[in-house]
């Protein structure tokens, strides 16, 4: 039976284990720092798996992180938490820029930036902070994840010399335009009716 009954009790003992990490590489983890497990702000179908808010942006003045639901196995909520708390360091002043490189490299994340996770040698020691943990007391969500479907851009095609051009949404209900060497009307190629619908309903280019 884990020793935390709530994911919040769990990830902030998680939290209290990794401020002698970050301080032995002279990181000062904030006092206090609010961890939770959400979605971030770009939606349930994102791919972000962890978000940090800015003091500025809260009401008590403190950073506050999500960790997705979509997480479950320890180790993975615990390399998220710390790409989090670089983020929390930084106080989200300079993203994922040459500030956050600096500290996220000298903890041991690897990889680009934007997804980076713990190399072996930090791996090593989040796998002895999960085991010192325990479960992580949470049932982990099964994201339904919305395929993209790619759609061919409608053309218009010059009956004589063969030459195209895509058209925007926003101008077909012009009509084809003029082939610029041969000066007759060229034909529409496609679903420009689709399309046309597409725009009126708000879809975006």
């Amino acid at each position: 039976m884990t020793p935390h009954p709530t994911r919040e009790s769990w990830l902030l003992a998680a939290v209290a284990l990794l401020r002698p990490v970050f301080l032995a590489k002279h990181h000062v983890i904030p006092a206090q720092v609010m961890v939770s497990c959400g979605f971030a702000s770009t939606g349930v179908r994102s791919h972000h798996i962890g978000q940090c808010w800015p003091t500025t942006s809260s009401a008590n003045a403190q950073n506050q992180i999500f960790i997705s639901p979509a997480l479950h196995e320890p180790i993975e909520v615990l390399d998220t938490l710390v790409h989090e708390l670089v983020h929390a360091v930084d106080d989200c002043k300079h993203k994922h820029g040459p500030a956050f490189r600096k500290i996220a490299l000298s903890l041991g994340l690897k990889g680009p930036m934007r997804s980076a996770n713990a190399g072996p040698e930090l791996r090593q020691t989040l796998a002895q902070m999960a085991q010192q943990l325990g479960a992580y007391p949470h049932g982990k969500l099964q994201i339904a994840r919305r395929q993209a479907v790619a759609r061919a851009r409608p053309r218009a095609e010059c009956p004589e010399c063969g030459f195209q051009v895509p058209m925007y949404r926003k101008f077909l209900a012009y009509g084809p335009p003029l082939c610029p060497r041969d000066r007759i009307e060229m034909n529409p190629v496609g679903n420009w009716k689709a399309a046309s619908q597409c725009k009126r309903l708000g879809a975006h280019e």
